[in-house]
């Protein structure tokens, strides 16, 4: 056994040690970093220091009370060692997964090691926390990163400290080590010498065979998106249809995963003529299409071109995420010009007052802007998906980031199948023009609900929108968090309807009925603040979308036989779900 472990932890070595060495090969040939702190944290760090260092005796009290409290932890570990019981010091958070398995309680010299990082981690990020005097942006920007570097310190995620791990490499002789090395290697290969650590097992999907498999027919494209409309599943459908616009960050069949859990299929079945669109992925040949050309090109002609299919003068909307904000200014930039051809509006998820906007808040100051616009200029005018996908995974970086780490490469395990991690996966890349003017005028100025924003000639006032709109939020949501959602809520000029799901950005969303899944709130008041309308919400178990439907069924009009998308004005251009959608970013 041992001249076998000796064995499997020499290939392990030469594995990683041979990835490294190819990894460093084709880094060379690539531009030095654009600057050696990515999150342009050192300013941010020197005033919260200088802080510190002007409250002297808080410091002072903070070093005393981690000082009692590791004589506390060594008092336990003492009384545990001579067969006494002994209370934990301190337990990890609840929800907190990294030390689940049980030789972190029961193993003294893991609980030990786990208290002790627990002690030293709460300690570091809560001295950053409650410092006074300092600028809030500056110390949340500190916190972010406190954290992510406490996070990365986790015993967890070493192999010598991760009991789970050594357990591992004992009961298969060094094999998942070697396996795990072999993971490693093949994500760095993967990322072209960045790491790009799977998730999911890429190779069980493919789009149009088991994700995303709705029948329709792509009905009309030009150079940003592919209009979708899906065959109808009942015999008669509400007249006005319904036209849905997701985020461009992403590929639409967030909205059709499978069968039974896609939200197009189940308002197919609700009686809804259904569309979609199907944005490009860009490349370096649209990095001038501008925010505003996504608004006339896509809001725009997109539902000049379902009225054209249905014969109809009115469309129902909805935006989810980042398609939302686009849809929001579209609906002011109509309301500008008395143009009526948009009946109501839903919003999954998405934000138009961005002061409350989260963490990602934290990664638009104007000199991480000018790095992300430099990185652009340097990949030919576009921002590459990977760097998009490591910014939403360092918001959840023990879920997304080191819980995967400590899978693949510690434990040697292959990621599991999972479609929705493989839509994570499936980023897109973004022109220039529209994610510079996106980054800057919303998360960094706010422009939209303060008023300072015009486009296509118009300055947009949310006020004047008066059509019926629908507005969900998810309690969850690390992305669009459910007060930045209300906020915009209430910027609008005409009925508004605010709804709460449980769990998050995606799950808060997709969630169909049938699984009897979280939770929901509604309230038909609109108060002042959130806090005011949740104390006067009504809990509802399961899904929000029969809630939803109720209320898109009053904004559709009446019964009209169903549309075949085959037989409409517009001719068919090829099935769903179509080729934009197939297009990947490492292609």
């Amino acid at each position: 056994m041992l001249e076998t472990l000796s064995a499997n932890l020499a290939r392990a070595a030469v594995t990683a040690q041979g990835a490294i060495a190819e990894a460093a090969l084709r880094q060379a040939d690539r531009p030095a970093a654009l600057t050696p702190d990515p999150f342009h944290v050192a300013p941010a760090m020197n005033e919260v220091m200088a802080g510190l260092a002007a409250q002297p005796d808080r410091l002072l009290r903070a070093q005393a009370d981690l000082f009692s409290r590791y004589m506390d932890l060594w008092q336990s570990a003492a009384r545990r060692a001579a067969g006494e019981e002994a209370r934990p010091v301190i337990a990890p958070a609840s929800g907190d997964k990294r030390f689940s398995d049980p030789d972190w309680a029961s193993n003294p010299m893991f609980d030990m090691m786990k208290q002790s990082y627990l002690l030293s981690s709460n300690w570091l990020n809560s001295l950053v926390s409650e410092v006074e005097g300092v600028d809030p942006a500056s110390k949340r920007r500190v916190e972010f990163f406190v954290k992510m570097l406490t996070d990365a310190f986790s015993p967890s995620n070493f192999l010598i400290s991760n009991p789970a791990a050594l357990r591992e490499v004992a009961q298969t002789k060094g094999e998942s080590l070697v396996r795990g090395m072999e993971n490693f290697a093949a994500d760095l290969e993967r990322g072209g010498g960045q790491l790009a650590i799977s998730q999911t097992d890429l190779e069980k999907f493919k789009v149009g065979e088991n994700v995303a498999t709705s029948p329709g027919k792509v009905v009309y494209q030009n150079d940003i998106l592919q209009l979708l409309q899906f065959n109808p599943t009942t015999e008669q459908v509400h007249e006005i249809p319904l036209l849905i616009f997701p985020p461009w960050i992403n590929k639409f069949y967030i909205l059709d995963l499978r069968p039974e859990n896609s939200m197009i299929r189940w308002l197919t079945s609700q009686g809804f003529t259904v569309f979609v669109t199907s944005w490009v992925n860009p490349d370096a040949k649209l990095a001038a299409k501008t925010f505003e050309d996504y608004m006339l090109e896509g809001i725009y002609d997109a539902t000049q071109q379902v009225m054209n299919q249905t014969g109809v003068d009115r469309v129902n909307t909805v935006g989810y995420c980042i398609g939302g904000t686009l849809l929001s200014c579209a609906l002011a930039h109509m309301a500008a010009r008395g143009d009526k051809r948009i009946n109501s509006a839903t919003f999954f998820a998405a934000q138009q007052d961005f002061a409350e906007a989260g963490d990602l808040l934290l990664f638009t100051n104007e000199e991480w802007l000018q790095s992300i616009e430099q990185q652009m200029d340097q990949t030919g005018g576009f921002l590459p998906s990977q760097s998009m996908a490591d910014t939403f995974n360092s918001l959840r970086g023990n879920d997304l980031i080191w819980s995967f780490f400590i899978s693949n490469y510690l434990m040697g395990k292959e990621p599991r199948p999972f479609d929705l991690l493989f839509w994570n996966a499936d980023q897109t890349r973004m022109p220039k023009s529209l994610h510079m003017f996106y980054l800057r005028n919303f998360y960094k100025d706010n422009a939209l609900t303060t008023g300072a924003l015009t486009l296509g000639g118009e300055k947009l006032d949310l006020s004047k929108v008066k059509i019926p709109i629908y507005v969900q939020s998810s309690k969850d949501d690390h992305i669009a968090p459910y007060r930045s959602v209300y906020r915009g809520a209430r910027a609008f000029g005409g009925p508004v309807t605010f709804t709460m799901a449980g769990s998050g950005h995606i799950a808060g969303v997709i969630n169909p009925p049938d699984a009897k899944k979280y939770q929901h709130w509604t309230n038909e008041h609109l108060p002042g603040s959130v806090e005011g309308w949740m104390s006067g919400a009504q809990e509802h178990p399961g899904s929000w979308w029969p809630h939803w439907a109720e209320w898109l069924r009053a904004k559709s009009g009446p019964l009209v036989p169903a549309r075949d998308p085959a037989k409409g004005k517009l001719k068919p251009l090829e099935d769903a779900p179509g080729s934009y959608v197939r297009v990947r970013s490492d292609t």
